[in-house]
C-alpha cells in the first residue's frame, strides 16, 4: 500500500523546493559551527494528504497564527488551507494546525483591486514562499504580493499593488471555515475610528462555541473610502453589527506597499490596542519578521545535529517548528483572559493561560517532550490544567480558546498534570499536588447534578456516560455507550494517572482506589487462542455487553466511526492500550512469548483500511492516528528488542517525508511530530507519568538537546541507514537498565546517551 503512496510523493518533492525552504540540497554542513536551523524549516511539510498543517506566520506559541485560507469546507479545511489547492479567499489571523475538525479562522483581510473579484483569486505554487514566521504569495488575479508576519498577539500583512493600481482591501468577520461541520458566525461588529484605524469582535460557534476574539487593525495608508455590509445589505455609518459584517476599504493612492497591524485579544478592544502597543507599534513589517525569524531561531537551535541527510535535517527541524505552535498563548500582555466559565480572569506573578489543548492527541509524545527539553512550560501547563478546571469544574477536554469541546476519549489532562509531576515533584507545592488529584477525581467521577449550569449536551460529551458504567459496573457495556472499548481502555490508563499524583499528595486511599480501577482494561480482552489461530494472536481487546457477554460477531477488522466500539481504529490497534501496565497485559495474553506472537500478528497482519485517520499501515498497525503509536517499542519487553528498531527504522523512513505530503496522518497539534523528534533521537516514553524511557534506533550521529540547566547529548557510533541495530547503548557512562530502558533523572546538563550501532541483530 504505502510505497506506491512513495513513489507519487517523490514526484512532489521538486515542487516543494519551489514552494517553500529548500528540503533536498546536497551541500554539507561544517559540524564545527552551528546549524542555520530557520533554513530546514518547511512550514509547507503536512499541508498536503491528510496532515492537515498550515504555512502562515506565526511566533513559538504564538496566538496570532496568520495563514491563507484555500480550503473551506470539508475535511482537508481543518486548517483553512491545503497544498493541492490553487485559490486563495483571503488571509486570516487564527488557525488550527493537524485537526481532524476545524474551527477559527478569525478577522480575514483579503487584498485587491479595481479589476478584481474580491471574493478570491488564484495563484501558482512557483509564487508562494514560506518559513518561520513568514508566509508570502503573488494573486494571480491582480498581480497583488502579499506577505504576512507576527508577533505573539499581532499579526502584520504588507501587500505590495502593482503601479497605478487602486489599493483596495475586504475585511471580512463573518469569514467562518468548516461551515458544514456546524462552523456558524455569531455576531460581528466593526467600527472605523479613523482614517488609519478599525476596531471590532467576532464572536462564532462551531467546535468552540461561543469563542470571540476583539482586534485593532491600523494601516499605513489613509483610508480614502469604505463600504459597510451585513449579510449583503449596505449598512450607513462607521459602526456595525451583525452576522456577517465586512467592509470594502480603498486607500488613498501611494506607490507603497500598504501595511497593516492587527491585534488580536480573547477579552476586549481595550485589550487588542494595549497588546498592538506593547508588541508592535514601533515595529515595520521587516523589523517584525526579523523579530519572528529569531524568536524561532532561539527556540530551535538549542537542538543541534549532526549526520544524516540534508532532507532529514528538513523533516527533523520542521517536526521540531510543528511541535511549537500549540499549545498557544491566550492573554493579553496584562494577564487577562476568558476563563473556562466565560468569566474574565487576572494572571500574576509569570502565570500564562494557554489554549488548544489537543490532549488525547498530544499526551502521547508532545507533553513528553516539553518535559525534557521544556520543563518549566511543561510544569506551567499542569498548573494551567488544574486552575481550568477551577474555572469550569472538569478538566478540559480538548479545550479551545477557553471552551470545553469534549472532542475525544477520557480526561487525558491528567496524563499530562502527572508526567510535570513525577518529574518535576519539587516545582508544585503540596497544595497543587491536593488541587490535581481533585481535579482528577472531579473528572472521572459521575456527578452530572453538580453540573445543571452547563449545556446538557456539551456535559454529555465531558462527562460521559461510560464514567458512570465504570464507576458501577467496572466497565463501560457496548450496548449502552459508543466506542466502550477505547474509553474503556484509556481511562483505566487515567485512572492510573490519578493514582500517581494522589501518592504524590500522599492519599493512600485515593491511590489504592484508583490504583484498582486502573486495572480495569483486562475486562475487555478476550484470550482465547484457538478461536484466534487464523489471526496468529492470543486474543483481542472486544466490547462487552451489559450482561456481561461479548459483543458478537466480533471483527478485528472493522473500524466505524464514531458509532463503533473503538475510537478511530479497530481490535488490532486497541488491544495494545495498557501503557500503565504492559507486564499485566503481557499476563493476559499468555505470558511473554504470546505477546511477542501478538506483536508479530499485528505487523503481518493483512493492511486493510478503516476510517479517514487509519493511515500509515504496517499490517494493521497504523502510524497516522494516535492510539497504537507506542507500539513499536512494545518489542523492547520481548526477546526481540531489535525489532522495534527494525520498526522505528522504517517508520521515519517511509512514514515522514520533506514534502507537503510528508506527514502520514493528521499532524495532530504536534503528536505526529513529537513523535519524530523523539523517536529519531533514539528514545521514548511509553507511559507519561512514568518517568521511564526506552531505546529505539537514533536517526543522527550525534544531537544536543536543550534540558534543564544545560545541555545533553546523545551520540551514534558507527551509525548509518543500513546500521539500524543497537549493539550497546550507556547513559552517562552506564548501561542502561536491562540495556534498554532509562529514567527521566538521567537528562542531566552535560550527560550523554551513547550508541553503538550494528548492521545485524544481536541474535544474528
Amino acid at each position: 500500500m504505502f510505497k506506491k503512496r512513495t513513489l507519487v510523493i517523490a514526484l512532489t518533492a521538486a515542487i516543494t523546493s519551489l514552494a517553500g525552504c529548500n528540503s533536498e540540497t546536497t551541500e554539507e554542513t561544517d559540524p564545527s559551527e552551528p546549524l542555520n536551523v530557520l533554513q530546514y524549516v518547511d512550514p509547507f511539510i503536512g499541508t498536503g494528504f491528510n496532515g492537515h498543517t498550515f504555512p502562515g506566520a506565526v511566533v513559538p506559541e504564538g496566538f496570532v497564527q496568520l495563514s491563507p485560507d484555500t480550503h473551506l469546507t470539508g475535511w482537508h479545511s481543518s486548517s483553512g488551507y491545503h497544498y493541492d489547492d490553487d485559490t486563495v479567499y483571503g488571509f486570516s489571523h487564527t488557525h488550527l494546525s493537524g485537526t481532524g475538525i476545524g474551527d477559527l479562522g478569525d478577522i480575514l483581510f483579503m487584498p485587491y483591486s479595481d479589476d478584481q473579484e474580491h471574493e478570491s483569486s488564484k495563484f501558482q505554487k512557483s509564487n508562494e514562499t514560506a518559513g518561520a514566521g513568514y508566509y508570502q504569495v503573488k494573486l494571480d488575479d491582480s498581480g497583488i504580493d502579499a506577505e504576512l508576519t507576527a508577533t505573539q498577539r499581532v499579526g502584520l500583512h504588507r501587500y505590495t499593488y502593482a503601479d497605478q493600481q487602486s489599493q483596495k482591501l475586504k475585511v471580512d468577520l463573518g469569514h467562518t471555515l468548516n461551515e458544514d461541520w456546524g462552523g456558524v458566525s455569531i455576531e460581528n461588529e466593526i467600527t472605523f475610528v479613523d482614517e488609519n484605524t478599525i476596531i471590532g469582535k467576532r464572536i462564532s460557534g462551531g467546535w468552540a462555541d461561543g469563542q470571540q476574539v476583539f482586534f485593532i487593525a491600523k494601516f499605513s495608508s489613509p483610508i480614502k473610502s469604505y463600504t459597510i455590509t451585513n449579510e449583503g445589505e449596505q449598512i450607513d455609518g462607521s459602526t456595525a453589527n451583525g452576522k456577517d459584517v465586512v467592509s470594502f476599504i480603498e486607500f488613498e493612492p501611494s506607490d507603497k506597499p500598504v501595511e497593516i497591524k492587527v491585534a488580536l485579544s480573547p477579552v476586549s478592544t481595550e485589550g487588542a490596542e494595549d497588546n498592538l502597543n506593547a508588541e508592535a507599534a514601533a515595529l515595520s513589517f521587516d523589523q517584525a519578521r526579523a523579530q519572528a525569524e529569531n524568536k524561532w531561531k532561539d527556540s530551535l537551535e538549542g537542538f543541534q545535529i549532526e549526520g544524516g541527510t540534508e532532507t532529514e535535517k528538513t523533516i527533523f527541524y520542521s517536526a521540531l517548528y510543528h511541535t511549537k505552535l500549540a499549545p498557544m498563548i491566550h492573554q493579553d500582555v496584562d494577564g487577562q483572559y476568558p476563563g473556562m466559565d466565560k468569566n474574565i480572569y487576572q494572571n500574576f506573578d509569570g502565570k500564562t493561560n494557554y489554549t488548544v489543548y489537543s490532549m488525547w492527541d498530544t499526551f502521547r509524545a508532545l507533553h513528553p517532550l516539553k518535559t525534557i527539553t521544556e520543563p518549566q512550560r511543561a510544569v506551567d501547563y499542569a498548573m494551567n490544567l488544574i486552575q481550568k478546571q477551577k474555572e469550569g469544574g472538569l478538566l478540559p477536554k480538548w479545550e479551545l480558546h477557553g471552551n470545553y469541546t469534549g472532542t475525544m476519549v477520557g480526561y487525558p489532562a491528567v496524563s499530562v498534570m502527572a508526567d510535570a509531576m513525577v518529574k518535576y515533584p519539587q516545582e508544585f507545592t503540596q497544595q497543587d499536588f491536593e488541587d490535581a488529584m481533585l481535579a482528577g477525581i472531579a473528572s472521572s467521577t459521575w456527578h452530572p447534578e453538580d453540573f445543571q449550569h452547563w449545556d446538557q449536551e456539551l456535559l454529555g460529551k465531558v462527562m460521559t456516560l461510560h464514567i458512570k458504567y465504570i464507576g458501577e459496573e467496572g466497565f463501560a457495556p457496548a450496548d449502552e455507550t459508543a466506542e466502550s472499548v477505547s474509553y474503556g481502555l484509556e481511562n483505566a490508563y487515567y485512572d492510573w494517572c490519578i493514582a500517581q499524583i494522589a501518592q504524590l499528595a500522599g492519599n493512600q486511599q485515593v491511590y489504592d482506589t484508583y490504583m484498582q480501577r486502573s486495572k480495569g482494561f483486562e475486562r475487555y480482552f478476550d484470550y482465547n487462542p484457538s478461536d484466534y489461530s487464523e489471526h496468529n494472536v492470543s486474543g483481542f481487546m472486544r466490547p462487552v455487553l451489559l450482561d456481561g457477554s461479548w459483543r458478537t460477531p466480533f471483527d478485528p477488522y472493522n473500524a466505524v466511526h464514531e458509532t463503533g466500539d473503538y475510537t478511530e481504529g479497530n481490535g488490532w490497534q486497541w488491544t495494545w492500550f495498557a501503557p500503565h501496565d504492559i507486564d499485566g497485559l503481557k499476563t493476559l495474553m499468555g505470558g511473554e512469548e504470546d505477546f511477542r506472537k501478538n506483536l508479530d500478528g499485528l505487523f503481518n497482519a493483512e493492511e486493510q483500511e478503516g476510517t479517514a485517520d487509519m493511515t500509515g499501515l504496517i499490517g494493521q498497525y497504523v502510524h497516522g492516528n494516535e492510539p497504537d503509536q507506542h507500539v513499536p517499542y512494545l518489542y523492547n519487553y520481548t526477546d526481540t528488542p531489535w525489532k522495534t528498531q527494525e520498526y522505528v527504522d522504517q517508520i521515519l523512513e517511509e512514514f515522514y517525508l520533506a514534502t507537503p505530503e510528508g506527514i502520514v496522518g493528521n499532524e495532530d497539534v504536534g503528536q505526529m511530530s513529537a513523535w519524530y523528534v523523539l523517536s529519531s533521537l533514539g528514545f521514548y516514553q511509553i507511559t507519561p507519568g512514568n518517568t521511564t524511557y526506552t531505546i529505539g534506533r537514533p536517526l543522527f550521529d550525534k544531537a544536543a538537546i536543550p534540558v534543564k540547566d544545560g545541555e545533553f547529548t546523545i551520540t551514534a557510533e558507527n551509525n548509518g541507514p543500513d546500521n539500524l541495530y543497537v549493539k550497546s547503548v550507556s547513559i552517562n557512562g552506564q548501561p542502561l537498565n536491562e540495556g534498554l530502558f532509562f529514567d527521566h533523572s538521567e537528562f542531566k546538563a552535560g550527560g550523554t546517551l551513547h550508541f553503538v550501532m550494528s548492521a545485524t541483530p544481536p541474535q544474528s
